[in-house]
């Protein structure tokens, strides 16, 4: 048990180490910089950030190990190594590029991927050094815990906007000096890291095996819920249908809005600027970030609570005296709706930069309500046991739609771009968010779906 002012420190840094996690998530910030003065194409970009956001998933159930082995201090300190390497020599590296008379080599691009796959990887390690301190820390209260670590985790790339827009812009035209940025990101993910290396010594969990006992009692109440929920193996996991329908319905929503988050630095830069951003891209990119994060924060902040509200957990305590309303599945349904609605707003009422914040908003609502009610949904089907591994399955979803819908906006924006500039106009990514749109109405039918057949679940 923790003392008072452990706890203090503890708290300080779990919402540090979670502000400054969200380093790769400010690629859009970068991007314009590397597309106007380091000549990068748009497919390069779209691999080095997708290097950043791919990072951040494969190794999920290694991390997960290590913090259920050693605790959450051990994920602070490699965080603390791989952050600073990574962010450092993308900033050395940006910087010989900036400085040579001749286009980037192909090498040099290669480098800059495999150091934002590095930053990704850090991200995880920050990432799970924060949630599951918080989780081990407020036993009591899992839920708030994990969403208010997730809310400043949604929070970091707005924090770290305002940051460089503030202290890291040149002359008059707010351009990012991108090398200093990435030069402080690199020090201060150091030292926060540091800091919680030595803070976030929490106690390690004692499974007891009254608490599976309980687990299997309830279940055995609900005879529908026991098929699924009895699944131990990954093999029992995969032959479930609806694992697949989930699966696909999270490759075709959080895909595009991660390719919108990766990219809508470019996205700004291939439409006229207007007074609202002062005629600079970089200033419009920066706007779009923090919009990104603010809609993202504040979804995360409501729609837990509001979810436990209208959808409690069947297998709650607390049911019987509960209310049920509503399916959670809804959410995933409402997600993609309102995806779809932003998809075709690019298509129908874009005109400027200023326009795209309606897409930034729908963005940021749709991944923060998909991801806040995921893991209650994964625990609530196939039980609590298996959850984090489930989880640790259900992600390569995000990871292969990203990757899909990513390189189908790079590519059709390459499509589109003249010799020796970068895209400009509507063309660039129409195409993309014709199919992106089209993709949200396969998901609400296979959210449907999820509603009816797992009705009672969830």
């Amino acid at each position: 048990m923790l003392n008072p002012s452990n706890r203090i420190l503890v708290c300080f840094s779990i919402a540090a180490n979670a502000l400054c996690a969200g380093g790769v998530f400010t690629f859009p910030l970068l991007s314009p910089v590397l597309a106007q003065h380091a000549k990068l194409s748009q497919p390069q970009l779209t691999s080095i950030v997708l290097a950043g956001m791919a990072g951040q998933y494969p190794c999920t159930p290694l991390v997960g190990k290590l913090v259920d082995s050693y605790g959450p201090w051990l994920c602070s300190f490699v965080a603390a190594f791989l952050f600073p390497l990574a962010f450092g020599c993308f900033s050395y590296t940006v910087d010989q590029m900036l400085k040579s008379p001749t286009p980037p080599s192909q090498v040099s691009v290669y480098i800059l991927v495999l150091l934002f796959a590095l930053a990704g990887f850090g991200t995880v390690f920050s990432y799970f050094s924060s949630l599951f301190a918080a989780t081990r820390t407020f036993s009591g209260y899992p839920g708030v815990a994990s969403g208010t670590v997730m809310a400043l985790f949604g929070l970091s790339p707005l924090f770290l906007s305002f940051v460089a827009s503030t202290f890291f812009t040149d002359g008059d035209d707010t351009s990012l000096n991108l090398v200093g940025f990435l030069a402080f990101l690199a020090i201060l993910s150091a030292v926060v890291h540091i800091i919680g290396a030595s803070n976030l010594r929490v106690p390690i969990p004692i499974t007891l095996p009254s608490q599976d006992e309980e687990a299997d009692e309830t279940s055995a109440l609900l005879p529908k819920r026991t098929n699924r929920s009895a699944s131990s193996s990954v093999l029992d996991l995969v032959r479930d249908p609806y694992f697949w329908v989930l699966f696909m319905l999270l490759f075709v929503t959080i895909g595009p809005c991660e390719m919108v988050i990766s990219n809508v630095g470019t996205i700004v830069l291939s439409l006229p600027s207007r007074t609202i951003f002062s005629g600079s891209s970089g200033g419009a990119a920066s706007a779009q970030v923090k919009i990104l994060a603010i809609s993202n924060t504040v979804t995360r902040l409501f729609v837990g609570p509001i979810a436990d509200f209208v959808s409690p957990i069947v297998a709650s305590v607390s049911h019987a005296q509960r209310k049920h309303f509503i399916s959670r599945a809804a959410f995933l349904v409402g997600a993609a709706v309102v995806l779809a609605s932003g998809f075709l707003w690019m298509e129908l009422g874009v005109r400027s930069q200023a326009d795209i914040w309606v897409l930034s908003v729908g963005t940021g609502i749709a991944y923060g309500a998909t991801f806040t009610v995921l893991p209650s949904i994964i625990s609530s089907v196939w039980g609590a046991q298996n959850a984090g591994r489930n989880f640790g399955i259900i992600v390569y979803a995000p990871l292969t739609g990203t990757i899909v819908f990513s390189y189908l906006y790079a590519f059709i924006s390459a499509y589109h771009t003249p010799s020796g500039g970068y895209c400009r106009g509507p063309a660039c990514w129409q195409s993309t968010f014709w199919i992106s749109a089209g993709a949200q109405v396969v998901a609400i039918c296979w959210g449907v779906i999820l509603w009816r057949g797992w009705k009672g679940l969830l």
